[in-house]
């Protein structure tokens, strides 16, 4: 069976689900992606990869909301135009897997008319009920509204050109209008929990030279950027109560300075800067330790020695850093927003608290970090939640397999 995985950063989400495929015996599997995006991703061994020239840049006289459609739509143009010279070369796929959020799928049926495409659909924008307008720190207008609900406009085409699509989690799929949700199956991308596992000699070593151990009192919060989409500023807003009860704890912090998802602060900003100008004079700051974007096994030793650990979410796609962090037996500390609440019951095997209210993840947290014997069950009932439900190889890769068996007959 011949599989092309299209994905303008691949392998992006498909890291595990393509290396594992291209271990099969029988299976040939390609890659293609942005020749731009995919400068400094690491190759996986056996993939060959097909790279299209980045697509032109939209034009400043296109609509606002029209945007990011057109450059779908270019991006759609350029995949299907590299693909044609690869195919008057013998390339022709059984199975097509797609993200199709950017515009790659939407015309992959019209040169390969004989492959199933399967799609992975990560979000259906709603102007109501799920990330928009959510915050009150950031109110949204009438012509944010707009924009978000045309934002669609690539979702509706993507899924009308593909035969079949999953999502990572119920909630995800859940926000596709009803008469698509058929088509759509729940898979995650699938957590390695033999990697991403308790470790009680780990230690980390930090920016300043320090190094801290497992068993010490440590507060950790994990986000790709430090932004208010991931509740970077109700964290922040939350240390000076945890630091002033606890105050042998160490803070440690990894992310980017960048916006993944939501609005850019000011030119020349930061929201991490912003929000600890805002309680610079009620903490210590020694005690907070910022890493940056550190490599994958730094991250999880950062996992490893955590005492309580800190997630937040606007109701978004749920970050991999969460279920990799009760993989990894942490404690969770976690809002209580609908895609967390999926994965989390509190008291169970993680504590939640209400997204928008700091004193109640302070007070969360000065529990967790005095008696960290008392939530031992919660942590190891986190860890196998994640075995049971989310580990790629017994659970995610298996109905991966499932998936593409049942549609390529």
């Amino acid at each position: 069976m011949e599989i092309l995985f299209i994905h303008p950063n691949f392998p992006g989400q498909f890291r595990r689900f393509a290396a594992a495929l291209a271990r099969e015996p029988g299976m040939r599997v390609y890659g293609a992606g942005d020749a731009g995006w995919m400068a400094d991703t690491v190759p996986l061994p056996n993939i060959p990869v097909i790279a299209y020239p980045t697509p032109e840049e939209v034009s400043k006289n296109t609509h606002p909301y029209a945007r990011s459609f057109d450059g779908a739509v270019k991006r759609g143009q350029q995949i299907v135009q590299t693909l044609l010279n690869h195919k008057r070369q013998g390339l022709e796929p059984d199975v097509i897997i797609a993200h199709p959020g950017w515009g790659d799928a939407f015309y992959l049926r019209d040169i390969f008319p004989g492959a199933t495409i399967i799609g992975l659909f990560e979000y259906y924008y709603r102007v109501r009920g799920a990330d928009v307008g959510f915050d009150p720190e950031f109110p949204m207008n009438f012509d944010d509204i707009f924009r978000v609900r045309s934002l669609n406009a690539t979702q509706l085409l993507a899924l009308e050109s593909c035969d079949i699509g999953y999502c990572p989690t119920d909630w995800q799929r859940n926000c596709f209008p009803p008469h698509y949700r058929q088509q759509l199956h729940v898979i995650h991308d699938g957590i390695d929990t033999h990697t991403a596992a308790p470790d009680a000699n780990a230690a980390v070593m930090l920016p300043d030279g320090s190094t801290h151990r497992a068993g010490e009192e440590i507060l950790t919060f994990v986000s790709r950027n430090l932004e208010p989409y991931r509740g970077f500023h109700i964290f922040m807003r939350a240390l000076p109560l945890i630091l002033e009860a606890r105050p042998d704890c160490q803070v440690i912090i990894v992310g980017s300075d960048g916006v993944s998802y939501g609005k850019q602060p000011p030119a020349g900003q930061t929201y991490r800067q912003r929000y600890l100008n805002e309680i610079a004079d009620r903490i210590d700051p020694s005690r907070l330790h910022f890493t940056g974007h550190l490599p994958y096994p730094d991250y999880l030793k950062v996992l490893q020695v955590s005492r309580a650990h800190v997630y937040l979410t606007y109701p978004f796609i749920l970050s991999w850093s969460m279920l990799e962090a009760m993989s990894a037996g942490c404690l969770l500390i976690a809002s209580a927003t609908a895609s967390v609440q999926e994965v989390i019951t509190d008291g169970k095997n993680g504590l939640l608290f209400p997204f928008h209210e700091p004193t109640a993840l302070a007070n969360r947290a000065i529990e967790a970090l005095s008696e960290p014997d008392r939530y031992l069950a919660i942590r190891e009932a986190a860890r196998q939640t994640i075995i049971s439900s989310y580990d790629f190889e017994t659970i995610c890769y298996p109905a991966f397999i499932q998936l593409i068996n049942q549609n390529n007959p």
